[in-house]
């Protein structure tokens, strides 16, 4: 059992390291979202500091992973995923994406009451599907109303706001890129 241990401790730094490279994330930044050291988060990483549950929540919490995936737990059979939704202001929002990066995917359920525009800018770029009810969307001077099975991408640096048009709650999937990446296209409709 102690050996059992002692090999899944040592598996933690690699696992760290690995984690933390394939997502892009350095170990200032890393250092910075965690409040823990450049230093001791370097020597976990390579097995000279012993990992202890103050070192490794906060490291999840960065990375937005269980704890379980951190100390390679093992798997207990059940592949269903389970989001938490979360409340922001009157809409429910459910992260689709469990890591930081440069692009978040949401879900969100915009209730009727979201009518009245509010817009807003900041740094990013945003791109919108709706699924279910319809989305007023205004963006500058334009004020439009989506469907379920439409699109919009947009600068958020733009003035904007998005919302019900009153009828209904409005389901959407939203793509936000922090940086003002934009959604790449691979494919083009046969004109």
């Amino acid at each position: 059992m102690e050996d059992r241990i002692a090999v899944a401790l040592a598996e933690v730094g690699p696992r760290l390291k690995r984690l933390r490279t394939a997502r892009g994330v350095t170990l200032a930044a890393l250092s910075e979202s965690t409040g823990i050291s450049k230093s001791t988060l370097s020597r976990l990483e390579s097995g000279q500091r012993r990992p202890s549950l103050e070192l490794l929540l906060p490291i999840a919490q960065a990375h937005q992973v269980p704890l379980d995936e951190l100390v390679g737990a093992p798997e207990v059979g059940d592949p269903r995923v389970r989001l938490t939704p979360r409340r922001v202001n009157d809409q429910v929002v459910l992260p689709l994406t469990r890591h930081p990066g440069p692009l978040q995917a949401f879900k969100s359920i915009i209730p009727a009451s979201r009518s009245k525009p509010d817009p807003c800018t900041h740094e990013g770029f945003e791109w919108l599907y709706v699924l279910a009810g319809r989305l007023r969307l205004v963006l500058a001077d334009h004020d439009l109303v989506l469907g379920p099975g439409e699109a919009a991408e947009f600068d958020t640096r733009l003035p904007h706001w998005f919302g019900s048009t009153g009828e209904g709650p409005v389901e959407v999937l939203s793509l936000f890129g922090r940086q003002g990446e934009r959604i790449h296209v691979r494919a083009k409709p046969k004109a």
